[in-house]
């Protein structure tokens, strides 16, 4: 497949700024999702997190990861179809991510039933484990 980018990805979440944190979709096949965050220091956190060392707040990585595990249903929703964050489980976080890094969130589909689902999912920087944690969500009208 080709790469999801901004505007369709705009289409797939109901997210917008500052809160879109899914840029591109590198792939989405076969319920496993390669998607990017570009972190830049214009975030609007950076500036309270923290002044004189800028880190990415772990809750925010959990929701780039929640909202790139929509995109494991790609092409399966319907118009108007959202997808709630309902749990997560086993949340760990390895290494700091900052301004100028790059953030692969991998995500793989375990079950989708009765519009529940879970993904287990890793965020990288550079190949190296940043953050990691299974997703629960409910997928509803918006």
């Amino acid at each position: 497949m080709s790469p999801i980018l901004i505007q369709e990805v705009l289409q797939t979440l109901p997210h917008r700024f500052p809160f879109v944190l899914v840029d591109r979709v590198l792939s989405a096949e076969g319920g496993t999702v390669h998607a990017l965050k570009n972190v830049s220091v214009n975030e609007p956190y950076f500036p309270g997190h923290f002044p004189q060392e800028p880190v990415m707040p772990g809750v925010l990585i959990v929701e780039a990861l929640a909202q790139a595990s929509m995109f494991c249903l790609h092409g399966q929703l319907e118009p108007g179809t959202v997808g709630y964050l309902a749990g997560v489980e086993g949340a760990r976080f390895k290494r700091k991510v900052i301004p100028g890094d790059q953030l692969h969130l991998h995500v793989k589909l375990e079950f989708l039933r009765r519009g529940l689902g879970k993904t287990t999912c890793r965020a990288e920087v550079d190949g190296e484990l940043a953050a990691e944690a299974t997703i629960l969500f409910a997928v509803a009208k918006g």
